[in-house]
């Protein structure tokens, strides 16, 4: 499987595409800049919306669903939103097609014209916030806490496989509250639920902290986020959740009596993770040998592989794995036991290494004889020989040993790569060395432009909590209260 798949040292960018089609992850559509998700990659996805949706749920919210089709006019009521969403919108004009008369296949009937456009959502905003105007009348309506498991379109120039495409998947939380207070508190809550999943399934570690103007999402007051570094060192966005204040509440006339019966409009969030979190699995962990997936998000945990050369040898090694496959399951650990005598067990080993399966086990007839089996770990593609009677337990520890070892990893790349600058000589030559930079700017949108333009570095995040160390702007060397975090980014 590993034909034919460049190396990340020779091309990253090939390397991710190549990995991510040849993995059976994803593949490009017949719709240009779509993707197809694959059943093995969309298994990852189910996993990944299995433990955010208890996650969301654990946190006091439920799941809703709101039309993929919101009218145009719901855009031009909140003028940031629609600035920043123009740009990306694909736009349904007509609602009939026929026959075409001069027998040249189908055409739009002009004459099946929509009296208004309808926009297919980029996201929901508007069109929960004028559903949320017929929900909310009073404070015993608030909070709303609401998310959606949906997809959106983005019309993308340049697209690649779940890092950016037309189309992607995600969920959306939409929620509602009396006070300001509750609003940030819920944005911020939801920002440690997404760092909490970052961390504590995908095994990558990330930083939290909140977008400058320039980054915030459009309609936002604050817009909170979490950033993490892939193995080329270049940013990824994890997730992002907004405190949109009373915007949309104020141009959808979203209000509520309040308990000293005073009228006031209602304050917002919203907050979401997409496919996106796919791109950022393969590129934290993966190597050259192929995929390299966390325990707790791996499809098949556990790929059971016999050895044998005559048939009749296969049904002691059955007897022994089923055993073996009850104490995993049983622990709640997904197996697979590949008996397929189409393949031989070195094509399979291959497989389940470049698909990152975390834990192989072989058995053979002289396994049986000594009462062990071979285990290998894909994160480090080591081998032990483990006694059958030990054979449950050591697996679970081991599964752990994995999931922890994968973020460690990848903790103490991010941190090895994470540098300071105070002149812009040094910062233009940190950048190239790539990953993060910690550098002082002096607040305005002006020059982080500049800096956008000249370097094709953003500012990925200002910390939650900053380092209170004055210095001086890298660009224009006017004040700055503390440093911030830049790095080119997906």
């Amino acid at each position: 499987m590993a034909k034919n798949f460049s190396s990340r040292e020779e091309n990253y960018s090939q390397w991710y595409n190549d990995l991510v089609i040849k993995a059976d992850l994803a593949e490009n559509s017949a719709v240009r800049g779509c993707m197809v998700i694959k059943p093995y990659g969309y298994a990852i996805w189910e996993k990944m919306q299995q433990a955010l949706d208890t996650m969301f749920k654990e946190t006091g919210h439920v799941n809703a669903y709101f039309p993929l089709f919101i009218p145009k006019s719901f855009f031009s009521k909140e003028a940031s939103h629609v600035e920043g969403f123009a740009k990306e919108c694909a736009v349904v004009t007509h609602y009939r097609l026929k026959n075409d008369p001069d027998g040249k296949g189908i055409i739009v009937d002009p004459d099946a014209k929509l009296e208004e456009e309808l926009i297919v959502r980029p996201t929901s905003e508007t069109i929960i916030w004028d559903t949320y105007r017929n929900w909310i009348q009073s404070y015993r309506d608030l909070p709303i806490l609401v998310n959606q498991w949906a997809n959106v379109v983005r019309w993308e120039m340049r697209t690649r496989l779940f890092l950016r495409t037309a189309e992607f998947l995600w969920q959306e939380g939409h929620t509602a509250h009396a006070t300001s207070d509750e609003a940030l508190a819920e944005a911020r809550q939801m920002l440690d639920v997404y760092t909490n999943f970052a961390e504590n399934w995908m095994a990558v570690p990330v930083l939290k902290g909140v977008k400058s103007p320039n980054e915030r999402f459009a309609g936002a007051i604050e817009t909170f986020c979490i950033e993490a570094m892939m193995q080329d060192g270049k940013a990824l966005q994890a997730g992002t959740s907004h405190f949109l204040g009373q915007n949309f509440a104020k141009a959808f006339d979203v209000k509520f009596l309040s308990k000293e019966n005073q009228l006031d409009y209602v304050w917002a969030t919203s907050w979401g993770v997409s496919t996106r979190l796919m791109g950022a699995l393969v590129m934290s962990h993966s190597d050259d040998n192929g995929l390299v997936l966390p325990p707790k998000l791996a499809p098949i945990q556990v790929a059971i592989i016999p050895i044998y050369r005559k048939i009749e040898q296969l049904g002691p090694i059955s007897e022994k794995v089923d055993v073996l496959t009850k104490e995993l399951k049983a622990k709640g650990i997904s197996v697979k036991f590949d008996s397929r005598d189409s393949y031989t067990p070195g094509w399979k080993f291959n497989e389940y290494e470049f698909k990152g399966v975390p834990v192989r086990v072989a058995i053979g007839p002289r396994d049986l004889e000594n009462g062990t089996a071979e285990v290998a770990r894909r994160d480090n593609l080591t081998k032990e020989i483990v006694p059958f009677d030990r054979l449950a337990e050591y697996i679970t520890d081991l599964l752990d040993q994995i999931q922890s070892n994968l973020f460690e990893r990848a903790r103490l790349f991010r941190d090895a790569n994470t540098r300071s600058a105070d002149t812009w000589e040094e910062f233009i030559a940190k950048l190239d060395e790539g990953g993060f930079v910690k550098a002082h700017w002096d607040g305005t949108p002006e020059t982080e432009q500049k800096i956008k333009d000249i370097t094709k570095a953003t500012i990925r995040l200002i910390p939650l909590t900053p380092d209170p160390e004055a210095g001086k702007c890298i660009l224009t060397g006017n004040p700055s209260p503390h440093r911030v975090l830049f790095a080119r980014a997906y």
